[in-house]
């Protein structure tokens, strides 16, 4: 039986994190700041719910198109137009989120489905880059001992290729999730709501409490997103294929 060892760096990381964290907590409960905070409560929960919903639309949207784009440029149709079709899709990285919103905007109206548009074209790239990559790094003589055996090419990619590249398909995921996360503040510009409502007003009114009853909550909401798929990836991925275990 094996266990898992962490390195001394990754110790003090942690520790500093939550001493900074608890540093933290201490000051705005002795200035204040963290009853004023909770004071709007009740809008943090709705609006995190808001903002919840958004992230789950456009991240199933993504997965649902990168995760089949990714696997068809493995394949040799298309294989070999892999580097145009992700410099197409690199586009909505390169654009600026709120242009993307903009015109998401002028064709779907203000709401949230433009919000929803524009953070999946956000989300789409490190699904589809990671996808790629995993399945591209599986080794090759498992690829040809599984030709050997006579598989398909639909039995190699579903019980060779898929299991051998799903921990870097995780980890693309686990990214473009987190940058949702961390993005869809800017949903509130387009009238798609969200916590984003708590942080432009708060910097319209500068008032710190209002900005921070936004920003807190989306920082909470990206670490646990990223925890939640870190975990997934450590136990839902077995030992022989995953470098964590």
């Amino acid at each position: 039986m094996t266990t898992q060892t962490r390195s001394p760096a990754a110790s003090y990381v942690s520790i500093a994190s939550a001493g900074a964290l608890f540093a933290f907590g201490a000051w705005a409960a002795s200035s204040g700041l963290l009853d004023t905070i909770l004071s709007y409560r009740g809008d943090i929960v709705y609006l995190a719910g808001q903002h919840l919903v958004l992230v789950a639309y456009s991240s199933a949207i993504a997965a649902a198109i990168g995760l089949p784009l990714g696997i068809a440029l493995t394949r040799k149709p298309l294989a070999h137009h892999a580097d145009a079709i992700t410099q197409v899709i690199n586009l909505g990285t390169t654009i600026p989120t709120l242009a993307v919103l903009a015109l998401a905007m002028s064709f779907l109206g203000i709401g949230a489905p433009s919000a929803v548009f524009g953070l999946t074209v956000l989300t789409l790239l490190p699904i589809v880059l990671n996808t790629i990559s995993g399945l591209n790094m599986v080794p090759r003589h498992l690829v040809e001992a599984a030709t050997g055996m006579g598989m398909t090419e639909t039995q190699i990619l579903l019980r060779v290729e898929l299991p051998n590249a799903l921990f870097v398909i995780l980890a693309g995921l686990r990214t473009a999730i987190a940058i949702n996360v961390g993005t869809a503040p800017l949903a509130f510009l387009v009238g798609g709501g969200g916590l984003g409502e708590l942080i432009f007003t708060g910097i319209d009114l500068m008032d710190s409490s209002m900005l921070l009853a936004g920003a807190i909550p989306t920082a909470i909401l990206a670490i646990i997103a990223d925890f939640a798929i870190g975990q997934c990836q450590f136990w839902l991925i077995p030992k022989g294929v995953n470098p964590l275990r």
